[in-house]
């Protein structure tokens, strides 16, 4: 209180001289001293609240934009797990029809009683060896009938009611000679397929990549 008192005793001859000025100046050196209080507020109060302000709203601007990104991302990303899904259930019902390394004799053997019972005539029925491609092997079976054509179709036609799939091409068909009972001689390849596990792909590529280095 005592600074206080003594502060404003220094100022009294400046409220004299004031006091004694025109009423033309006192207004204006009161507007004068509104508006440098007014200034000062405004500098060291309130623009470093509004810089503040500023700076939050750009960094909120900033988490918002990056919010939007990460719900984009998100999204998409759903969307590659559901096709993720669905291409894993072709995969598997393509997968099902594709006999195990097991299951390839009964099936091959499927595919000469499905001749028999055509009534065809089996000239050759040979096996040959398995083609490894990505995810599958063929197995091609070079086949030779005799019969009908009627006969020949009922017995493409039941190969092609399989549950396993199996492929019928390179067909061939030649007319039996002159004086023999009326019909064809059929040769085709009957290829059916067997679901290669990654181990197994792995083994096949090892043992050709060690035949190329013999060579």
């Amino acid at each position: 209180m005592e600074k206080l008192d003594i502060y404003l005793k220094s100022l009294e001859p400046v409220f004299d001289t004031i006091e004694q000025l025109p009423l033309a100046q006192r207004i204006a050196i009161f507007v004068g001293s509104i508006l440098l209080i007014i200034g000062a507020f405004i500098y060291f109060s309130f623009m470093p609240k509004w810089e503040n302000v500023s700076s939050l709203s750009a960094e909120q601007e900033n988490l918002m934009t990056e919010l939007n990104k990460a719900k984009k991302k998100a999204s998409e990303l759903k969307k590659y797990e559901a096709l993720a899904q669905e291409a894993e259930k072709e995969f598997q019902l393509a997968k099902s029809a594709l006999p195990e390394a097991k299951d390839i004799p009964a099936l091959i053997e499927s595919v000469s009683q499905a001749g028999n019972e055509a009534g065809l005539e089996f000239i050759l029925f040979q096996p040959t060896a398995e083609q490894v491609k990505d995810f599958y092997a063929e197995i091609p079976v070079s086949i030779q009938v005799v019969g009908r054509y009627n006969n020949i179709a009922l017995f493409f036609d039941n190969v092609a009611m399989l549950k396993r799939i199996v492929n019928i091409a390179n067909i061939s068909m030649v007319p039996l000679p002159p004086g023999k009972e009326d019909g064809l001689t059929t040769s085709c390849t009957a290829t059916t397929y067997r679901f290669v596990e990654k181990k197994d792909n792995k083994d096949n590529k090892d043992k050709k990549e060690t035949k190329k280095e013999t060579k």
